[in-house]
């Protein structure tokens, strides 16, 4: 009863923060997706945080340190140099383009970036975005549900229908405000949780002296900062993840929190709560994952994903297991309210036109909860999965234009549309190649493509008009 206790206590504080941030909304759909483009930055960077990271971080991350070992590092620091990358070269610009008072969307950020509205690009960008988000957050769910199903005995389904009742409930009275609210109070309890764990390891390990002796007992290379592999294929792999850092300028629920800053001037103390957080967090999804293998060394015998909740289990009285559970649950919230309020602007402003009501954006909110929902229950995949596809796939589709545009260069809505298309279907192709190595993340074929292909149709472009 105890673990029941404290995680229904948590799910109802983040929906009471959720509801107590609709006090402060303004009826119109601009505050409802937008939060009217005033949110301050501690609350922007640890939402856009917590929104990129969330039960990716707390089931596929441990999951693969816990099956990697050490090189794992290579993955968390590829994403945060790119991530940190674009962040320079972006954040500053996109919140400058949404003070555009037509920008309410992703789409419209891109449709309307080059001073003229690309209708096919902005309904492109509204396409892609449902599509994709729509099985993003299917697998947020997934991770609540696994988490629901260890630590209470849930079936699949009843998880996924709590996660989204919840979601829904706050999302429906306070927009994007109630999921950046909630979120940045997700963040800090996420980050509490991982905190316990690691000290609860380190506990039943008999500290250093006892980890020590564990590690003896686990393969050679288990340990090694780098994989396993020749040089090449080592610098190719950081290459990949570097890429995949990239793609967060792609995203459309993390770019969003970027347009919802209250200023310009404040995107560095933003991006200090946001990188701040990452690296904290970073670190104890390492920790946790090394120590799980170091208590449970028999690989076989679980779901890897799981090894925080088995740590959580096997350790943990009730009342603290509610906690994590909360805090798990906490994490696939963070990023699935971002996405399913992305998906509603996309619909109501990128496929729709935007001459809808605010009661047709709460509507297609819980159409696309709904279907996410369905997603969730029905598919098999592993979380990690079905996160890397869709972040690689936005990335891939987006990322090549925003580059380009960040450059300062201009290029025809055509050339932007099949720059955006080329750079979607190179990724996906990658994917499904067998001859493309497999610890590549298919996402840098995605948006080397599309930036070249930008690149040189542009070049060609301009070329031709001067010969004429």
């Amino acid at each position: 009863m105890s673990v029941y206790f404290s995680f229904l206590l948590f799910l109802l504080a983040f929906l009471g923060i959720g509801l107590w941030s609709s006090r402060f909304a303004r009826k119109s759909t601009r505050d409802y997706l937008l939060a009217g483009k005033s949110v301050p930055p501690a609350l922007v960077g640890l939402s856009a945080i917590a929104t990129n990271n969330s039960g990716f971080m707390f089931t596929g991350m441990i999951g693969t340190t816990y099956a990697t070992g050490l090189s794992s590092l290579w993955m968390m620091f590829g994403w945060i140099v790119g991530d940190l990358t674009v962040s320079f070269l972006g954040v500053k610009a996109i919140r400058r383009r949404a003070n555009d008072e037509r920008v309410e969307s992703f789409g419209t950020l891109l449709g309307h970036w080059q001073g003229r509205h690309d209708r096919v690009l902005q309904r492109l960008a509204g396409g892609v975005t449902i599509l994709v988000l729509t099985l993003y957050a299917s697998g947020q769910l997934i991770a609540g549900s696994k988490a629901a199903s260890v630590l209470l005995g849930w079936p699949s389904v009843v998880g996924v229908a709590v996660g989204g009742v919840i979601i829904l409930s706050y999302s429906a009275f306070g927009g994007i405000r109630a999921s950046i609210w909630t979120d940045a109070a997700q963040s800090v309890v996420m980050a509490a949780g991982m905190f316990v764990l690691v000290a609860v390891g380190l506990h039943n390990l008999g500290g250093w002296n006892g980890i020590e002796k564990a590690l003896e007992e686990l393969p050679a290379d288990y340990l090694g900062i780098f994989p396993a592999k020749p040089a090449g294929e080592v610098l190719l792999f950081i290459a990949g993840w570097l890429f995949a850092g990239l793609g967060v300028l792609g995203q459309p629920h993390v770019v969003i929190r970027y347009m919802c800053l209250d200023s310009e001037e404040n995107v560095n103390r933003m991006r200090l709560y946001y990188y701040g957080w990452y690296v904290l967090f970073c670190g104890f999804t390492m920790a946790v994952g090394l120590l799980s293998r170091l208590l449970f060394p028999d690989a076989e015998q679980f779901d890897q994903e799981l090894a925080l909740l088995k740590l959580t289990q096997e350790f943990l009285p009730g009342i603290f297991a509610g906690i994590i559970l909360a805090a798990l649950f906490a994490a696939a919230m963070s990023t699935a309210d971002s996405i399913i309020l992305s998906c509603s602007a996309a619909l109501t402003h990128d496929l729709l036109g935007g001459k809808r009501n605010l009661a047709f954006a709460k509507a297609m909110t819980a159409l696309v909860l709904t279907a996410a929902g369905l997603f969730a229950v029905s598919g098999k995949r592993s979380v990690f999965n079905v996160v890397l596809d869709a972040w690689n796939i936005l990335g891939s589709a987006f990322v090549p234009l925003l580059l380009f545009l960040l450059g300062g260069k201009r290029c025809s809505q055509s050339i932007a549309v099949a720059g955006c298309l080329l750079g979607m279907l190179a990724c996906i192709a990658a994917g499904q190649s067998a001859p493309w190595p497999e610890d590549v993340e298919p996402i840098a074929p995605g948006i080397l493509v599309g930036l070249g292909f930008l690149l040189l149709a542009n070049g060609f472009s301009r070329h031709r008009h001067r010969r004429q």
